[in-house]
């Protein structure tokens, strides 16, 4: 097939670049226009891809495909924006600042059911990711007995950016749950499933902003699998790591290939338990020293377009319901919802099926 889908990017910071890279490396895809608050005016690059300073600007382009890669509190906007103008669109998590964006997006799309619409939870397509699904689901190792999972890093401003959005709930949502955190919400759902029970402590005592800064949940599912979850960003050392227990061994996710490097080795432990009582059984670990994460998820989505396929993972209703776990965890400290003024109406949002 020798057509290309004519892409614009919402938003050209560091996710954006990277996308851009990995959309021009695709065969059936190429950029043509960008746009970012950051340019001092309209123009053109020397390989002619346009750029703007505003989004509205590049929704004038003759697109076909649209990539939103902005600041939360445009996220939702621009996506429903791009499907009335009748353009595929890829959101990068999160989906808005909170869950009344993501439905307000939902409803949008019902509109347009032919179009395709996919939200950036790229940890799904990492191998160590993969390979641990497919076990669990498999049930090679038993049921999952229970979860523990910790990611955070040093602080909520991201690495290499002077901006400091993400520390103003005005325009994030939340802190470092909604923003880094949400992706192993994420993957806690996608391995055990959806859980009935939360219990939390959210802090902004370090850092002193006006988003959480730790976030402590502790969750459990309708057939009891238990999970335990740490977002932190007062992690000094950064740290991915997920602890899965199952009937006849366990799964341990550790670190995980990123631009920075500071997550460490990718590597997936294998434990198989020998019953001895003795806690030392046989292990295998598998590292993974290549990201094809970012190549996959532009691959999956070009493919739902090309080829008039169901997205696979990162669909509306796993924003959704993604969205609708960060925000129980958030109410689900009594205090924290105080401070927050959250209504019974905005609690009612966290739970309903749209």
């Amino acid at each position: 097939m020798n057509r290309k889908l004519r892409v614009g990017i919402a938003g050209y910071g560091v996710v954006g670049k990277r996308r851009y890279q990995f959309v021009n490396e695709h065969p059936h895809m190429q950029v043509i226009a960008v746009c970012d608050k950051t340019f001092s005016a309209k123009g053109q690059f020397n390989n002619a891809v346009r750029y703007y300073q505003h989004y509205t600007e590049l929704l004038e382009e003759n697109l076909y495909v649209l990539f939103v890669c902005l600041t939360n509190d445009m996220a939702a906007l621009v996506t429903i924006a791009g499907l009335e103008k009748k353009f595929h669109v890829f959101c990068e998590k999160p989906p808005g600042r909170d869950v009344q964006d993501i439905i307000n997006v939902l409803y949008c799309e019902k509109k347009y059911p032919h179009l395709k619409l996919k939200y950036g939870f790229n940890h799904r397509y990492h191998d160590s990711v993969i390979d641990a699904l497919r076990i669990i689901k498999n049930k090679e190792l038993g049921a999952i007995i229970d979860l523990k999972g910790t990611y955070g890093k040093s602080k909520i401003i991201s690495f290499g950016q002077g901006s400091d959005w993400r520390t103003h709930r005005s325009i994030a949502g939340g802190g470092i749950l909604l923003d880094q955190g949400i992706h192993m919400v994420d993957l806690l759902r996608i391995f055990a499933g959806e859980f009935s029970e939360v219990y939390s402590f959210i802090s902004n005592d370090f850092w002193g902003h006006d988003v959480e800064d730790n976030a402590y949940a502790l969750m459990r599912t309708a057939d009891k699998k238990v999970a335990f979850l740490h977002s932190s960003a007062t992690q000094w050392r950064h740290r991915f790591w997920l602890d899965v227990t199952l009937e006849r061994g366990g799964l341990v996710l550790s670190g995980i290939l990123s631009g920075t490097k500071s997550y460490g080795a990718e590597t997936l432990k294998i434990i198989w338990n020998s019953n001895d009582g003795v806690g030392d059984p046989r292990e295998q670990t598998t590292v993974y020293n290549e990201d094809n994460s970012w190549r996959r998820e532009i691959d999956e989505f070009a493919q739902a377009i090309l080829y008039d396929l169901p997205i696979q993972h990162g669909t509306s209703k796993d924003a959704l319901k993604t969205m609708q776990l960060v925000y129980r965890i958030y109410c689900a400290d009594t205090h924290w919802q105080k401070t927050w003024n959250i209504s019974d109406e905005w609690l009612e949002l966290a739970i309903t099926d749209i």
